[in-house]
């Protein structure tokens, strides 16, 4: 399902292309509607699309000043206007497709094929990259692995994972940044994938980078004090594993 923000001060147009949208575009889902370039920020950071329908002349600004305001454009934009003079600026900004009003359908739908095609190959290069990252020849400190949240696809470095944790069928994954993210994938998958590249599963519900362990404590049963000061317990069955690998490093 690709998420789509449709940003336009006009009320018939935002409805006329919501309409149109939800005809002849199936796997879209509409994440929001603004009415100015204020409220379209705030609807794109909220809500971070896939794709973003972006009126051009706005009371507030224009979609250029919108865009502007993004240091990275992590979507893809479809402009949709009145006006044609503004299409070799539109391009500029890697828009996917320049559509004039009154909205012909057919346009609209083509544009959602190259939008489709073009998100699907993004998606395509970061797994790419990722595999390529992860070669035998490659260090520790370079390789990588792709993180899927419900939002978006993350490139991530190994080195940069400070420990995961069990929430059901989901993983969340802390950083060193201070940042986490949620994966609609079991602990049990990652365990498996970053096992091999220096984590170790000391619980049920806890995957640890032992980069950043900074004590290992025997009371109450054991548990491990990581260097983001959060306490991990570290289950009976897991102990003995977790000493050897201490012992070993």
């Amino acid at each position: 399902m690709i998420k789509i923000a449709i940003i336009d001060d006009e009320k018939m147009a935002r409805e006329a292309i919501e309409q149109m949208t939800n005809i002849y575009y199936e796997e879209a889902e509409i994440v929001g509607m603004a009415e100015n370039v204020e409220k379209g920020y705030q609807l794109i950071i909220e809500k971070k699309p896939d794709l973003v329908l972006l009126d051009i002349q706005m009371p507030d600004g224009s979609g250029f000043d919108l865009l502007s305001k993004f240091s990275n454009i992590d979507f893809k934009v479809i402009f949709i206007t009145a006006y044609n003079e503004h299409a070799l600026n539109a391009f500029k900004y890697s828009a996917i497709d320049y559509i004039l009003k009154p909205v012909d359908p057919t346009d609209l739908s083509n544009a959602f094929d190259k939008a489709k095609e073009s998100i699907e190959k993004d998606n395509i290069n970061l797994k790419l990259e990722a595999y390529f990252s992860n070669s035998k020849d490659t260090p520790r400190s370079e390789k990588k692995v792709v993180l899927k949240t419900s939002e978006s696809i993350h490139l991530v470095k190994i080195t940069d994972i400070l420990r995961c944790e069990s929430d059901s069928n989901y993983t969340r994954f802390f950083f060193t940044s201070g940042k986490s993210l949620i994966v609609a994938k079991t602990l049990k998958e990652y365990d498996e994938i970053l096992n091999p590249l220096g984590f170790i599963r000391v619980h049920q519900s806890h995957l640890i980078n032992f980069d950043f362990i900074e004590r290992y404590d025997k009371a109450d049963g054991g548990s491990i004090m990581m260097a983001d000061g959060k306490r991990i317990p570290v289950s009976f069955r897991k102990k003995e594993q977790l000493l050897q690998f201490l012992n070993n490093f």
